[in-house]
């Protein structure tokens, strides 16, 4: 037991044990919050020396990323492959897909894992992330950062900035953790009882379905629960293989037991169909499309009579994200804010811009012809240049996807396609950013998360801002939104006009960029389930908490001090109070 005082108690731990010599619970120190500093890769700086040697070396081989289930490594038939998305010719990886028997076994082998793990000290856990953070922020940053570039298409500043992220929550849950195991319940008589709330894991096991945007987010998804005491069945994103198989190797490293996270790549319908059929199923963690979250969502259910506990459902599906300008706004800044949210990474963040709402006295006067001109002249090409502002989406399905979209913008007479509207798939995926005009709130652009680089525009009449607000909130279900303004009457407005349809609101800033511990995010209604990644709330998702009651003082007597019962006497008293009973059935008072 860790001899130190913890906030919010009275008694330092070496008091409490000479009361409690019985319960091993631990007590930490509490340390400061510190995000990951940024690197900045400038010209002849050894990080940036560092990357290009990294592409390279990927560049040179095709890795082959195995199925690791309790630690055995499946190689086996590595047909599959992950192709860079803006040189669909070129791969990075070879892997293959777990069939339903293999994730059964993953299953049944966790639990066993799940018995150890969930025994294993928090001071331990602790330590083994911290050495990944360590790690990943070292020894594998550059690798990570090369394979989300190759891999997932992002530009050099962005795969930097998922990386350290990755890292916030590697070495920030930690210590968020530390203040939630230090947590005491009431102990208003600590002579005579004393009361523990002790963090366990989950019954069963957790499925981690990770997206392919994020890195940062696809790691915390598959080892937040698992640092809570939980084992877990990884399904990383078949676009974001390599740089999840990195992090997958840099926690092994790091010292986390084999079995406590299994890596199975699988297809989305083997493996939902796999775990949610299983009795054992804990908990689906689950960042993607709404579609796919109401799907899980709709197999829990139909199975719910099977499970040994009742699974927790954790999702984020992002939303209609959105920026909305005051007649007050300073124009530069939400004309620079937005085509940040809308482009970077080619509007694929579950936080990016898809929606623009600007006064009619500020759009054809400030706005129009900079956000015009300036996005017009957006570097699109391979992610390793570093003038390019975004690259290629990231597979052929979100590329037929989008153009789906585009045909639509085409053809319909109330859309007025300002820019772009057009792509290629020649060499990789690439869509040119677009910007349109949709004269109609109830379209279903205005309302529909588009995860591509299409920023939809609506003009409002300066006189009926109050409306647009109420038509907004209506419409704009999102993870994130953005006032833009200078009129505090008006922000104070907003805010609680957007109270309930968005879980992230910013004030004169863009939407997307949430740090870990600053702006934990995640948004209720039908974006998902609000649990706020990058918070200590979000770490109480993954623990079944017990309470423990010991008494120094036990009582012996079972009567009460106002009832005068004498032991002695108390056959002798029971037998004449039956005897009046008998007697006189009525109701007596004899206080």
């Amino acid at each position: 037991m860790t001899k130190t005082l913890c906030r919010k108690t009275r008694f330092s731990v070496r008091h409490y044990s000479r009361f409690v010599p019985n319960i091993d619970k631990e007590y930490f120190d509490l340390l400061p919050v510190h995000n990951e500093r940024l690197l900045n890769y400038e010209t002849g700086s050894e990080e940036r020396s560092k990357v290009k040697h990294a592409l390279a070396g990927i560049l040179q081989r095709i890795e082959s990323v195995p199925i690791v289930i309790d630690g055995q490594e499946m190689h086996n038939n590595s047909r599959l492959v992950q192709q860079l998305p803006y040189n669909k010719n070129h791969y990075i990886a070879r892997y293959n897909h777990a069939n339903r028997k293999i994730i059964e076994d993953a299953i049944d082998l966790s639990l066993h894992a799940h018995k150890k793990w969930n025994k294993v000290k928090l001071s331990q856990r602790i330590a083994i992330w911290e050495r990944a953070a360590d790690l990943i922020s070292t020894k594998y940053r550059f690798k990570i950062i090369a394979a989300i570039m190759l891999g997932q298409g992002k530009t050099l500043k962005q795969a930097e900035m998922d990386v350290a992220e990755l890292v916030d929550f590697i070495r920030i849950n930690p210590i968020f953790l530390r203040d939630l195991a230090n947590y005491e319940p009431v102990n208003a008589a600590p002579d005579c009882c004393r009361n523990h709330m002790v963090l366990r894991g989950l019954t069963g096991f957790v499925a981690a379905i990770t997206p392919f945007n994020y890195t940062s987010i696809a790691a915390n998804l598959a080892y937040t629960p698992a640092l809570m005491g939980n084992v877990v069945l990884w399904k990383p994103s078949d676009s974001a293989i390599l740089s999840n198989w990195y992090v997958f190797q840099a926690m092994r490293e790091a010292g986390l037991p084999d079995g406590v996270v299994n890596f199975i790549p699988a297809t989305p319908t083997t493996f939902s169909k796999a775990i949610t059929q299983s009795p054992k199923l804990a908990g689906i963690h689950f960042t993607g499309r709404a579609n796919v979250l109401k799907t899980l969502w709709r197999m829990v259910a139909d199975q719910i009579n099977i499970y040994e506990n009742y699974p927790r459902l954790v999702g984020e599906s992002g939303g209609k994200n959105f920026h909305f300008v005051h007649s007050s706004a300073n124009p530069d800044v939400a004309i620079a804010c937005t085509i940040r949210a809308a482009f970077e990474y080619a509007g694929q963040k579950c936080s990016s811009c898809s929606m623009l709402y600007v006064p009619e006295s500020l759009w054809e006067s400030r706005i129009k012809e900079p956000l015009l001109n300036i996005t017009r002249r957006l570097f699109v090409s391979e992610a390793t240049y570093c003038d390019c502002f975004f690259s290629a989406v990231i597979n052929q399905a979100a590329f037929t996807r989008i153009f789906t979209y585009l045909k639509y913008i085409h053809n319909d007479a109330k859309c007025e396609l300002l820019l772009g509207g057009t792509g290629t798939k020649n060499q990789g995926y690439y869509i040119d950013p677009t910007i349109v005009l949709l004269q109609d709130l109830d379209n279903f652009l205005c309302k529909e998360e588009l995860l591509a680089p299409i920023l939809c525009v609506y003009v409002y009449k300066d006189n009926e801002l109050e409306e647009t607000m109420e038509k907004v909130a209506e419409i704009n279900r999102g993870l994130t939104g953005s006032v833009f303004a200078t009129d505090n009457m008006f922000i104070r407005k907003a805010c609680e006009a957007f109270k309930f349809n968005v879980g992230n609101l910013n004030i004169n800033d863009k939407c997307t960029g949430s740090m870990v511990g600053q702006q934990p995010f995640g948004a209720g209604a039908i974006s998902g389930t609000n649990e706020k990644l990058g918070s200590p709330q979000y770490l109480l998702r993954w623990t079944s908490p017990q309470i423990i009651k010991e008494c120094f003082v036990p009582h012996v007597n079972i009567y009460y001090p106002y009832m005068e019962v004498n032991t002695n006497t108390l056959e002798a008293a029971t037998l004449e109070s039956a005897m009046k009973q008998s007697k006189n059935p009525s109701v007596q008072i004899d206080l």
